[in-house]
Order: structure tokens, then sequence, then C-alpha cells
């Protein structure tokens, strides 16, 4: 393709993507600091005063649905950090005679692990509870631009055309072919050195410029991280398609058959740790990795099993740990086992992806890292249409002198 026509190609990319990613690039630069900011907005939901040995997370549990006995809690935290609250989060019970599922008031739960106490409730995705509900909305808004799955699925379209978009854009930095009759006597590197300089005294226009190309240059491989995992992300289905082609991976749970979801479960949450316990440290010894801490469990009623979860070191970062075995619902048998990371390569691959995306790896300079490159993109979206605008109006000039 001519450069030209790359040119084109880019500039009307960029102008259809300035929008999303302006939202997605602010939004995510806030994210990467979420528990923090959770805590500072909403103290009375997050904060947790140390008074003696926890609950049992079990026990907190059942507290949580005597309170809500309309709600159900599939998702089983199992881990307490200290000095925090314990957070559930519910859906409908729906009626077994009518299929009829209430309304609930509230779809998380903080309740507190020492004193048992709850210590607050919201509807997360409602911008209703003030405060508290700055950071639910500033996810929805980077997740789906609060628009459900119709959101979800232009901002995976965006994220493809993104990435597309990222090879184009180093291309154009790439030093032209000199030609015939003007050689250059510079060699081709340092050519493409000067793409990678900021004229800071040579005008506005020029620094546009140069932000938007070096500034791209600069950050390149961390955007492209970005685009790809916001593939992985949001349109999960062409990404597994791709990458599970070219590299191994591993059956997870959606490979388990369905189930008859009304079938009542034989065994009790307590019953479901101490098999997911007994099964992830044979399967530790089987397959060599070191169990951590436990982390949470989810029954998974289409599928009949439970996942038990532990953070282990074959974990990617420090949050959402995905060290899974999967246990029949009714008879605590082993169903089938999935590791993030030294498994296989496409998962691999993967759960560096995501976490990198997530800023769950690094600590604080990790997610200072994400901040930064949410700031690049929603710099580079500005400076885009900056040099556009300037293009078109002399572009229009041209037309009419």
């Amino acid at each position: 393709m001519r450069r030209d026509a790359l040119v084109r190609l880019h500039r009307w990319l960029g102008l259809a993507m300035a929008g999303f990613l302006l939202i997605t690039a602010l939004t995510g630069s806030l994210l990467a600091w979420n528990d923090e900011l959770e805590a500072w907005l909403a103290p009375e939901l997050f904060v947790a005063s140390p008074s003696g040995p926890p609950i049992d997370p079990l026990v907190l549990r059942e507290a949580v649905l005597r309170a809500h006995p309309e709600a159900q809690a599939p998702y089983q935290p199992l881990a307490m950090d200290p000095g925090r609250t314990v957070v559930f989060f519910l859906v409908p019970r729906r009626n077994p005679a009518t299929g009829v599922a209430p309304t609930l008031r509230a779809n998380q739960v903080f309740i507190d692990p020492y004193t048992g106490q709850i210590r607050g409730e919201r509807h997360n995705g409602r911008a209703t509870g003030g405060l508290r509900s700055v950071m639910p909305v500033v996810y929805l808004l980077h997740r789906s631009l609060a628009a459900g799955n119709a959101g979800a699925l232009v901002l995976g379209a965006v994220a493809l055309l993104w990435t597309f978009d990222c090879f184009i854009g180093l291309w154009l930095t790439l030093p032209m072919r000199a030609t015939p009759g003007r050689r250059s006597h510079r060699s081709w590197l340092s050519r493409w050195a000067q793409s990678w300089r900021f004229r800071w005294s040579a005008g506005a226009y020029k620094l546009h410029v140069d932000l938007h190309r070096a500034g791209g240059l600069w950050t390149w491989g961390l955007l492209l991280m970005l685009a790809v995992s916001s593939v992985a992300l949001t349109l999960p289905s062409v990404y597994d398609s791709v990458t599970r082609s070219l590299l191994a991976h591993q059956p997870d749970e959606l490979s388990l058959p369905l189930v008859d979801a009304r079938r009542t479960v034989a065994m009790d949450w307590i019953s479901a740790r101490e098999s997911g316990r007994r099964l992830m440290h044979e399967q530790a010894a089987v397959q060599g990795f070191t169990v951590r801490r436990e982390d949470w469990m989810f029954f998974d009623a289409s599928r009949g099993v439970f996942r038990y979860a532990v953070r282990s070191d074959r974990d990617v970062g420090q949050r959402y740990t995905r060290t899974l075995v999967f246990l029949d619902g009714y008879t605590g048998e082993l169903r089938g086992t999935w590791l993030p990371a030294g498994a296989a390569s496409a998962d691999t691959l993967r759960s560096w992806l995501t976490r990198l995306h997530m800023a769950s790896v690094g600590g604080a300079v990790g997610k200072l890292l994400l901040s930064l490159a949410g700031v690049v993109v929603a710099l580079l979206c500005v400076t885009g249409i900056v040099i556009w605008q300037r293009k078109r109006v002399a572009r229009n000039a041209a037309k009419c002198a």
C-alpha cells in the first residue's frame, strides 16, 4: 500500500477511535488505583479496624444472606486483607415455582470480618450512591461505555482497530525511501532517529507533531500491549480463536458440559471448601506448584461445579488470582484444573497481557506506569485531532486560493 494511502487510513482510524480511546484512557488511569481510590472515597465501606481474630468467611456469608434473603452469593471470598472489609457480590434468587427473579436493592454488601457487622451496601452500576458510586461508574465507562453488552462490543471493535493502527503508526515513522537524485548522506537509522526527538522550541504545531509521533514511538510496546489485551478482555472469543489456533491451551470451565441448573446442590459450601483444599494440594504435588493462600470460590450452577481458587507461584501479579481446581458440585470429585502460567503458552500469554492491563504486576510502579500510559493515549488522541484540524484548514485554504 502506498504511503499516502496509509497516512489517510491512519488519519481516519484515529479520528474514528479518538473519542472512545480518550474515555477508556482516562478511566483506565484512574482504575489503576481503584483499591486506593475506593478506600479514600468510601472508607465506611472498605476500611475495617482489626479488633480480634477474623471470622470465618463462610460464617460471614451466612450473615449476609440472612440480611438479603432475596439474593444468593455464587462468589465466595476466602482471603481477608488486614484492615479491609469483605465484599460479597449478590445476584437475585429466582422463585423456583415461577422463575421470577426479584429486583435487588443492592448487589454488593460490605461486612466487617472482625465483628460480623454489615458496614454498608451499594448497587454496583447505579450512579445513585454519592461518592461510593464513583469508581463503579468509572469501571462501567471503561469496560462498556456504561452501555452494557453493546458498548463492550463497540470497545472490542475499537481495540481491534487500535491493534491494527499501532502497526500503521509505527510504519509511518520509518524514513521514506530516498528519491533518485536526492539521496541522503545520512544512514537510515540516523534519519529514523529524527522521529524519536521532541522539538520543544520549534513552535506549537511542530511540538504537537512530535508529541504525537515520538510520544507514540517511545511508548509503542506499552500501547500495543494495551490494544491486544483490550481485545482479549472485550472480545475473548475473537482473541481465543486466534491464539488457540497457534498456541497450546488448557481446557477451562467453558469446556465442561452444561447441567440442569435447577438441580439441588447436594454439597454445602463448607464441604466444598474442604474438597477444594484437598484437591488443590493434591494437584500442587502432581503439577509442581506452590500454594500461597486460598483466595475465593465460585459456584457455576449451569455446569454444576465449584471453582476453588488460590494464589500460587503460577499466578501473574498480586491480584486477580486464577490457579483453579474445578470440583463436582454434587460429589466433590475433581473435574479439572487450570493454571495461569507455565502450563500452556496461550494461557500464559493471556495471563500476562490481562494482568499488565489491570496493573496487577509491579506494585505501585506498575500502577504508575499504567496511569502514565493512559495519559499518553489521551495525549495521542488530542494531538492527532489538532494535527488533522491544522491540515484540514490548510487544505481548505489551498482550495480557495
